[in-house]
């Protein structure tokens, strides 16, 4: 490929860093001569190459520590590398993080004027600009303000607007839009589509998915320094998500019976959320709770249109008891998207003797589309005057991925397509 269609060319990049267990290390360090080490080294990038297209749209995705603001900093200048090279052809626009650069003591104008120097545009040039900025932005008076007077939303409005507009043949932003609302991210989604109608190019890390799939042509997955992969956003979030659970995920053994497997200790399996909100009175006692694929395998990694068990294990602490087990899937939000019982099912779990166990298991088709979500399950039981009382109620009791081809919305129904022709009279 000829090299003026190449914007940004990384070869066999490194990035270390020295860490020092105590300030008077460096010190110690220094005089030494590097004779003796008083540190130890962290490498945050590995051996990386890669090649970004002018025009293209670039997703870095990758867990907490992966290495993607150290890359964004080599690309951007910031950092140098410790080996390996990092080429760059065009102007760099870049919003590393909330108001990075901006002087809390000047105004939004002034910030504006002082950024458009870093980047090499003149005051008459920045003079051009400065009315579109402003109403990009749109924080009205704010805009002749020091910025430390800002909230968070406006300090991301000006510093997207200003970087925005310094006329970048790479625009790199690193979770910058977070805070921002729907409307002004529909507003920058909508400037996204005006860069790359432009030819410029972008290089986006977030954590949020959903923006990687709606913008991006290719994505970058990092993880533990070095580039795990490069493929379509579709391929890249799946291994993502892969790559979230697959250090928890292990399998039981295989039972012989068939579906009516009893298994020893589930939780082992699972990476379970320490932030579940638990109560109830525990007359019935949820022991523990899982998905499991259907040769019993326990997984938090679910492909769409295929079945999988909800299985809860149960102890009865109180003789008598005739629970109601339930289920419920939220997604991240916490909004609810199902959910069912044994009663709402018709299925009478019956009266159980106190230390009875039980496993009750929910078969269902997982219909939701990739993400996200949060499993949720209860027992509960009926009172004489028709109320419910909660025995044991474990909200968002572990997490778990969908993963699949992308489809518009939260579910994807089973839908079959006819047609017929109509003759004209």
């Amino acid at each position: 490929m000829p090299s003026e269609e190449i914007t940004v060319s990384v070869r066999n990049l490194s990035k270390d860093y020295r860490l020092f267990g105590h300030p008077g290390d460096r010190v110690k360090q220094f005089l030494s001569l590097g004779l003796r080490h008083y540190h130890r080294k962290f490498t945050a990038l590995k051996d990386i190459s890669f090649d970004i297209r002018k025009g293209e749209t670039i997703g870095i995705i990758g867990r907490n520590g992966s290495g993607k603001s150290t890359l964004l900093q080599l690309i951007c200048g910031i950092l140098k590398p410790s080996t390996g090279t990092v080429q760059v052809n065009g102007r760099v626009s870049a919003l590393l993080e909330l108001g990075a650069g901006f002087n809390p003591e000047f105004t939004g104008r002034e910030n504006a004027f002082f950024q458009g120097a870093l980047v090499g545009l003149s005051k008459s040039e920045m003079a051009d600009r400065f009315d579109q900025i402003a109403a990009f932005a749109d924080i009205g008076e704010f805009i002749e303000q020091p910025v430390r007077t800002y909230s968070s939303g406006m300090y991301v409005r000006l510093a997207f607007s200003v970087a925005s507009h310094v006329a970048p043949a790479i625009l790199v932003i690193d979770e910058a839009l977070a805070v921002g609302d729907a409307q002004f991210q529909a507003r920058c989604f909508e400037k996204f589509r005006e860069f790359r109608a432009k030819g410029v190019t972008i290089i986006l890390v977030t954590h949020s998915l959903d923006q990687i799939l709606s913008c991006c042509d290719r994505v970058l997955l990092l993880d533990k320094g070095g580039l795990s992969m490069a493929g379509t956003p579709n391929e890249a979030v799946n291994a993502y998500r892969r790559l979230l659970v697959s250090a928890s995920v292990q399998r039981l053994p295989k039972n012989t019976q068939g579906e009516n497997f009893i298994a020893p200790a589930w939780s082992g399996f699972f990476r379970l959320n320490p932030g579940e909100t638990r109560y109830g009175s525990l007359d019935t006692e949820i022991i523990e709770a899982g998905l499991f694929a259907p040769d019993q395998t326990p997984t938090q990694l679910l492909d769409r249109d295929n079945e999988y068990f909800i299985a809860i294990r149960l102890l009865c602490r109180s003789k008598g008891q005739q629970p109601i087990i339930s289920f419920v899937i939220k997604d991240t939000k916490g909004a609810v998207l199902l959910g069912s019982n044994t009663s709402m099912e018709n299925f009478d779990v019956g009266q159980l003797e106190s230390g009875e166990r039980i496993i009750v298991r929910f078969k269902l088709s997982m219909l939701l589309n990739p993400g996200s979500y949060f499993l949720s399950v209860g027992s509960q039981a009926a009172t004489p005057d028709g109320s419910m009382v909660a025995h044991d109620h474990r909200a968002d009791y572990l997490s778990f991925e969908v993963t699949g081809p992308i489809k518009h919305g939260i579910f994807s129904p089973p839908i079959v397509i006819s047609m017929e022709r109509e003759r004209l009279s």
